[in-house]
């Protein structure tokens, strides 16, 4: 057992520092700046394409109840408060080119993590509640057109939809995302190091 322990402690003592140049740390952090923002933009564009396919809905289909009315209405409502965010932090990301100043666009990265984790803790949940809400109010007419089980099913679902993207999925979705920037944090300071050192 002490030979294994002395071994494990020779092991954890030795480290390799593995040399990469700054110019290939560039194009690994380009490549994974441009997933990042490719990421961010589909998001908006799926949550505008929902926007719009909810407004057409609610436009050519006549709706006799008033709960049916503001269902959509919190629906547009959470799809344009989660849009306006997501484009937000897609800004921080889009808007500077890392190669011209890389503290600026460093600092903007902390920024664009900070902004991605309140998104996922708490414009998370008012989004949630919001088309938890709209959901609800929409059902009232429109599930009256249905069968009771139909009804029992389809309430089953969506609810269990979301609280399995609020909980599994949102988790991991938070866990891989703070993974990924961090890593491209640590990616250019230590970038930022080696010009300073050069």
């Amino acid at each position: 057992m002490q030979e294994f322990d002395h071994i494990q402690s020779l092991w954890q003592s030795h480290s390799v520092e593995v040399k990469i140049s700054s110019d290939e740390m560039l194009q690994q952090a380009k490549k994974e700046v441009n997933a990042i923002r490719n990421k961010s933009l589909f998001n908006i564009i799926g949550m505008m394409v929902s926007f719009v396919a909810i407004a057409i809905l609610w436009l050519f289909f006549d709706f006799n109840s008033w709960t049916t009315h503001a269902g959509l209405t919190l629906f547009l409502s959470a799809i344009a408060v989660s849009t306006f965010t997501l484009y937000r932090s897609h800004r921080l990301l889009a808007q500077h080119d890392f190669t011209t100043d890389p503290n600026d666009f460093l600092n903007n990265l902390k920024s664009y993590q900070i902004s991605r984790y309140n998104l996922y803790s708490k414009m998370y949940w008012v989004y949630a509640i919001l088309l938890s809400l709209g959901i609800a109010m929409y059902f009232f007419e429109i599930l009256s057109y249905f069968d009771l089980w139909a009804q029992l099913l389809i309430i089953l679902f969506c609810f269990g939809w979301i609280i399995f993207c609020s909980t599994l999925v949102r988790k991991s979705v938070m866990k891989k995302e703070k993974e990924r920037i961090a890593l491209l944090i640590e990616k250019f300071e230590r970038i930022e190091n080696q010009f300073k050192e050069q």
